[in-house]
């Protein structure tokens, strides 16, 4: 398989975590990558910076995705990318986050694989890892937390997703893609026994200009969401470890509010 290390080789994909958001988050190896490119697939949250590491002759093609709103099916994206590596190109397909966390590389590999051709895969920093550390918010902790586990808040739908046991003491939630079904997930975490005053924490544009950390109780979830007007791209933590984080608290601050407000 040809890889960075021989730069002579053409017509070849490498698959790029671009990592949350910060361009300095991205690994010495995804520069690289970009370094060589002759062609960059990327999603659409991708800082103009990272895309500017590209030599300034590569052909850029935005894929952007939105919630039930697509420039290009995935059909299509996997098409483009082989087309160009037929006709000799260094293909970097460059996604948010990490391309196996929630990012259908894995559809990539496997389109790519299906043509014949060669692909390497640069992992990057997940958007539960660099949004978590910037909250300061440990997603395991000794005494709080001995296993993490990573749901899509929207799947092919909510009810087809079990989500029985991993959520609760002990234990971390990480929810992707969960602001428009919060009230759902709130509702359907109780329903499978998660205590209503768990704590819950929303990490808004995480790494990004205006990036947010706020907290709340699971049963509040939908409410604040709602009152907060929180948008797209942000994580949903679930667990005793979002105590630990800088999140604000907005049930503590909403009460005050109320309190003054019968005064």
């Amino acid at each position: 398989m040809a890889t960075l290390l021989d730069p002579q080789a053409r017509g070849r994909v490498i698959l790029v975590g671009a990592g949350p958001g910060d361009p300095g988050l991205l690994t010495v190896r995804a520069v690289e990558a970009l370094r060589a490119a002759d062609v960059v697939v990327h999603d659409g949250l991708i800082d103009r910076r990272v895309l500017d590491l590209a030599p300034a002759d590569a052909h850029r093609i935005s894929v952007a995705k939105k919630r039930d709103r697509h420039t290009l099916p995935q059909d299509a994206i996997n098409a483009l990318i082989v087309a160009h590596v037929k006709a000799g190109a260094i293909v970097v397909r460059l996604k948010g986050g990490d391309p196996f966390i929630f990012g259908r590389g894995g559809e990539e590999v496997e389109a790519v694989r299906a043509a014949g051709l060669p692909i390497e895969v640069i992992p990057g920093v997940s958007a539960a890892l660099g949004c978590a550390a910037e909250a300061m918010l440990p997603l395991t902790h000794r005494d709080h937390s001995s296993a993490v586990s990573f749901v899509a808040g929207q799947c092919k739908g909510l009810s087809d997703q079990n989500w029985s046991g991993l959520a609760g003491k002990g234990r971390t939630l990480v929810i992707y893609m969960g602001v428009a079904t919060a009230a759902d997930i709130a509702d359907k975490l109780i329903a499978d026994g998660v205590a209503p005053d768990m704590p819950v924490a929303v990490l808004e544009k995480g790494t990004l200009e205006g990036h947010r950390a706020i907290k709340t109780l699971l049963a509040d979830l939908g409410p604040m969401v709602e009152r907060e007007k929180v948008e797209s791209p942000a994580i949903i933590v679930v667990g005793e470890v979002v105590e630990l984080s800088d999140a604000e608290d907005k049930l503590m601050r909403w009460a005050r509010v109320a309190e003054a407000a019968a005064a």
